[in-house]
């Protein structure tokens, strides 16, 4: 790896202030001053700054439960954003695994490894994601028989060209429901609910795939992976 890449792996440096920082004699390799950014370095080699050595901070995987009015978006709106939640070095490069809507609670996973994410959220993987719904109105009898029909079928959705894939339907109580997706389209669930006439009121996301909502995490709070945990996708 490039020395000026790898002062931007590894610091809060851009590409061309690490460049400048080099010009200023302010990086070591191996104890000596180094000022060609185009300098090999590997992990075997040790590199300072300014005195600190650092280190390569490698890949992550985070498990949050995302509070309602937080972002999943790189980009700042109205809301503050999900990486602002995790306090690990280079927060800015965990990119969601699926994303929540701002009023969604519940699982969200987070990493840099672009290759898992894709195992994870990868439709031909039919990676289950569990939903717990808050309807507005009760859904019961005839109409919930019609409903668990119409999911497990596959429905088409408005401005869409291609019908949901099945999902599994069931109820917790006559306003609560559970829902199994194995997609993620842009306000999907709502959207299928809408479709068959009722409201959801509230959105939280159980599980996905082998992985449950750790339960010892309130609102806002998050942990790393295990290994075997990173292992089951």
């Amino acid at each position: 790896m490039r020395l000026d890449r790898f002062l931007a792996e590894t610091t809060d440096l851009t590409r061309s202030r690490a460049k400048k920082a080099l010009h200023r004699e302010e990086v070591r390799v191996d104890g000596e001053i180094v000022k060609n950014p185009a300098t090999r370095v590997d992990g075997r080699r040790v590199v300072t700054w300014q005195g600190e050595r650092l280190a390569l901070v490698g890949l992550r995987y985070v498990m949050l439960h995302k509070p309602p009015g937080v972002e999943c978006s790189a980009r700042r709106g109205l809301y503050p954003l999900i990486r602002e939640l995790v306090d690990l070095p280079k927060a800015e490069r965990l990119q969601p695994v699926g994303r929540l809507d701002v009023d969604t609670t519940g699982l969200l996973l987070l990493t840099d490894d672009g290759q898992w994410a894709h195992r994870v959220t990868a439709p031909r993987r039919r990676c289950g994601k569990v939903y717990r719904i808050q309807l507005a109105e009760p859904l019961e009898g005839e109409a919930l028989a019609r409903a668990v029909e119409r999911f497990a079928e596959g429905m088409f959705l408005e401005g869409e060209e291609k019908p949901t894939r099945p999902a599994e339907l069931t109820m917790r109580s006559p306003q609560v429901a559970e829902l199994t997706l194995h997609e993620g389209r842009y306000h999907q669930v709502k959207r299928m609910f809408a479709a068959i006439g009722h409201h959801v009121e509230a959105l939280h996301r159980e599980a996905i795939g082998p992985l449950i909502l750790d339960e010892a995490l309130a609102p806002g709070e998050w942990r790393e992976l295990s290994a075997a945990e990173v292992a089951r996708f």
